[in-house]
Parts: structure tokens; sequence; C-alpha cells
């Protein structure tokens, strides 16, 4: 029976999983992501120690330690709770779909014998742009943006406020990237370089370090750029936000959507209301589900 054939899949990703995720903290390799995110947030966080922008911010900053934990929660246990077995089912379900149309591979482009560095740039420019739209409409979009205000709850800038984000945030941005790169023939593998990079341009544009790449600012992401993403007031001729680059620049400057007035050193951040949003952990990641809950109930 198929739901059989489901069951074993998120049994075998739940094994599956909590295997990889011992054998990454307990064996360190080269391949090891556990390792390598602790490396690169001690790093960036030295950097911030030893060269701080906003001298006036403590080392240990406001909400420090509920950024770390959703660091390592977004990271790893989310998908060991949930993500790993709900993604392997859908990827699952979406081959028996287009399996009923006699589809069973879908991969439009191959790219096999292009070079490896080739490959990378693809792959990275893709998803940055795939990124960088599912970004916009977690800013236009209001029932999304209530899961992204997660993120804007910060209120002093940090590297692990990079990974300060609703659990939801994962499941949107994966699942949009999922079968334009499918096609393109990558797989989870091909990620792990790129992924590396990512993170650490993503640490760096939240650090309390000033960072402009100078004439690379163009291109990636920086600090300076990106606190003003974080920004409470908005110009008025951007009322969704500005500077939605995650790793890239290019489509802020591309698209018009770039903002730097100044620098903005101790410019205050957040959004309007942020009095009441709920400040724990347990409470922010079921805010949204209970704040659409009310906004129903008062219809």
């Amino acid at each position: 029976m198929e739901i059989e054939k489901y069951i074993k899949i998120i049994g075998d990703s739940y094994y599956g999983y909590f295997n990889y995720l011992v054998n990454e903290m307990f064996y360190p390799s080269w391949h090891n992501y556990f390792w390598w995110l602790l490396g690169l947030s001690v790093g960036v966080w030295l950097l911030e120690i030893f060269l701080p922008w906003r001298e006036k911010q403590a080392i240990f900053r406001k909400d420090f330690w509920l950024d770390g934990f959703y660091m390592f929660f977004n990271y790893f246990l989310f998908s060991l709770i949930a993500y790993n077995a709900i993604s392997n089912v859908a990827v699952e379900l979406f081959n028996d779909f287009l399996g009923l149309f006699g589809v069973e591979n879908i991969v439009a482009i191959h790219i096999e014998s292009w070079p490896r560095w080739a490959q990378f740039l693809l792959l990275f420019l893709i998803a940055d742009f795939i990124q960088w739209n599912v970004h916009r409409l977690l800013h236009r979009v209001p029932a999304l943006w209530e899961f992204h205000k997660v993120h804007h709850s910060v209120e002093e800038m940090g590297f692990a406020a990079h990974l300060r984000f609703h659990w939801m945030e994962t499941i949107l941005y994966k699942s949009a990237q999922y079968i334009p790169l499918a096609m393109i023939g990558y797989g989870l593998e091909d990620f792990f370089i790129v992924h590396i990079f990512t993170t650490a341009i993503g640490h760096l544009n939240h650090a309390n370090i000033k960072l402009t790449y100078g004439p690379l600012k163009f291109i990636l992401n920086n600090p300076v750029m990106h606190l003003w993403h974080h920004a409470k007031a908005l110009p008025k001729n951007m009322p969704y936000g500005v500077n939605y680059g995650i790793t890239l620049s290019l489509w802020d400057y591309l698209f018009k959507t770039d903002y730097i007035p100044h620098e903005g050193e101790y410019e205050p951040l957040g959004f309007d209301g942020m009095e009441e949003f709920p400040k724990t952990f347990w409470q922010q990641v079921t805010y949204p589900f209970f704040k659409k809950k009310s906004n129903e109930d008062a219809e």
C-alpha cells in the first residue's frame, strides 16, 4: 500500500537524521556542518569583540542566548523534530504525482559536462535569486509577514541574529527552491560548499562589525547595507522594506530596492508594535498561528 511506503519514509527519515546529527556532533570532519557552523560563529563573534562597529553594544548583547538557541534549533533540531521527514514525504508525493502523467525524471537541464565551478556558480545564483524573491514576499504578504516578524524582532544586531527566524521560513524557502534546482539536476550534496559560504556571509551581515567589501558591495550583501533592512523607520516610497538581499546585494541594485542613506550605526531596529511582540522562543514560534486565529475570530 502507498500509505505504508510513506510511513516507512518517515521512519527512515527520523532514524537516518538522528544518526546524522549524532555523527555531526561527535565525529568532526571537513564535511561536518555542525562544526563548521560552530567555527564560523565563534570566528565572527571574535571579530565583533575585537573590532566592534557599535562600541556601546555589549558583547553578550540583548537576546544573545535566545538567538544562539534559534541558530541550533533552525539548523539542526527542527530537522530532527519534523522537517526532514516532512520534506522527504513531500518529495516522494511530488514524484508520485508526476508519475501519474508518465514523468519519471524532471531534470530538464543537464550540466554534468560543465566545469565544477560553473555548476556551483549557477546553483548559487539561482538559489540566491529565489531566496531574494521569497524574502520580498515575506515582507509584502501579510500572512507571511507574521512569520517573518520573528526575524525582525531583533533589536541589537549580532552574528546569531542571522538565524533567528520562524521554522516556517525554512519550509517556504526550501519549497520554492526545490523544483527549479531539481530540474537542473542538483542534489543535496551540491549544497554543502555553497551553504557554508552563504552562512558565513549571513553571519557577517548581521554582525556588529563595519564591513562593506569596497567595490564588491554592489555584488555582496554586507553589515552596513543589511542594517537598513532591519531599520524600524522605512522610506515612504518603499513601505514594505529595503535591501532584501540574502547573500548578494546585486538583486537590490538591479531592481531598485537598495537603500543606504547613511551608515546608520545606532539606527533603531524592529517594526511598529515591537513592544507587544512576544519575547520568548515558544511564544514567538506560536505567535503567527494565534495571531491569525485571533484575526479570523475578529472577522
